[in-house]
């Protein structure tokens, strides 16, 4: 099956890692319950030295439960946290080693900044010249190297989590936790913001694990993604992989955009949606089985009406292109054909594909469902 071209859809993710390959961090068969409620069932887990985890799901999910759980701030009901080789399942958070980060800062109104930088290092017995020394130094790593005798209200939100950011690792802790730390900054300091704690944890090295529901974060920050729902994990991968490669039509849901249209599986495992059949990716569904055959927007090809897609491609179908919605790189289509029933096909189409086609509301187009990028789902049970 041939690919789009590249001028007609968006490119996607690419992540670097410091992981060493070395383990770090097992979480192994770990329980929490609240009462009745079960907000953690059977959680195991293994992270790497190095590693930058994000833990994503949407509110309620159990990721910030897991978080504290690591942290000894919640203990488990049952299982195991195992950190560099040391069991602290039972251990208070005064004797782990990590520091954290929380979403409101959580720093001292009534301390200097350098002072707010140095609380840990004080409790921790250093030398007043070492303390400076390393006061001075994180000052200049966050890039505020001028600040240090202002105080917190005098800073602003993003310069305030930067401190934050500082005070957590100011005794060179092994773990960095961070509990939704940019989710209270708005939209332009956070995508700023999110930038710069990922080059610094690459430069330090340190393994780091954040608590996120916001899917762009996770993607544009994480060597791995930890994939939540109803207290358990649905997927851990690559960002790339999770987007890709989604287990489940959970995953496939929560991360990005993807259109949903119920199908059967044919008796040649393509899928059947009204009276056609589209070829798509390998399953395990058998014939006559209920799914749900999805897509990305982005991977759905744009064709001039009356292309003719030849006997080798029938993963082409005609449309009406109803609605275009311009987003700045790209324009996000709304399309419809009486074989989706009332539900609308949305396509992510580049300006030059939407130039070179001459498209526009109203008119008939033709689509290509690439069969790689077509995939079939368990279909939800309803109520």
């Amino acid at each position: 099956m041939a690919s789009a071209p590249s001028d007609d859809v968006r490119t996607k993710f690419v992540t670097l890692s410091n992981a060493s390959g070395k383990l770090y961090l097992s979480i192994e068969n770990l329980w929490k319950a609240f009462g009745d409620f079960l907000a953690l069932k059977d959680i195991t887990l293994d992270i790497d030295e190095g590693e930058f985890i994000c833990f994503l799901g949407p509110s309620g999910c159990g990721k910030t439960t897991l978080l504290r759980a690591i942290a000894g701030l919640d203990l488990q009901t049952k299982g195991s946290v195992i950190q560099d080789g040391k069991d602290v399942s039972n251990l208070p958070p005064s004797e782990r080693d990590f520091g954290i980060v929380f979403q409101s800062y959580a720093l001292f109104p009534n301390l200097t900044i350098e002072r707010n930088i140095a609380f840990g290092l004080e409790n921790a017995g250093r030398s007043k010249a070492e303390i400076n020394d390393r006061v001075s130094e994180l000052l200049k790593l966050v890039g505020l190297p001028d600040q240090g005798k202002k105080y917190p209200a005098q800073l602003s939100g993003g310069q305030q989590q930067r401190i934050a950011l500082a005070r957590a690792i100011a005794t060179k802790p092994g773990l960095l936790l961070l509990d939704e730390p940019l989710s209270a900054l708005d939209a332009k300091v956070r995508v700023h913001l999110r930038h710069e704690i990922k080059e610094l944890q690459r430069k330090l090295g340190v393994t780091t694990v954040m608590v996120t529901h916001d899917q762009e974060e996770a993607l544009t920050m994480a060597d791995k993604i930890v994939v939540m729902n109803h207290g358990v994990i649905e997927q851990v991968g690559s960002p790339t992989v999770i987007y890709r490669e989604p287990k489940n039509l959970f995953v496939a849901d929560f991360i990005g955009e993807m259109n949903q249209v119920f199908s059967t599986v044919a008796k040649d495992g393509r899928l059947s949606i009204g009276e056609k059949t589209f070829a798509c990716r390998d399953h395990s569904f058998s014939d006559g089985k209920p799914v749900v055959a999805a897509i990305r927007p982005e991977d759905v090809i744009p064709h001039e009406d009356g292309y003719d897609p030849g006997v080798e491609n029938r993963n082409c179908i005609d449309v009406l292109l109803r609605e275009m919605e311009f987003l700045g790189s790209f324009w996000r289509c709304r399309m419809q054909n009486d074989r989706f029933g009332e539900s609308e096909l949305i396509a992510d189409f580049s300006i030059n594909a939407v130039r070179r086609l001459d498209l526009g509301e109203g008119k008939n187009m033709v689509i290509e469902l690439p069969s790689d990028r077509l995939m079939a789902f368990e279909r939800p049970e309803v109520g």
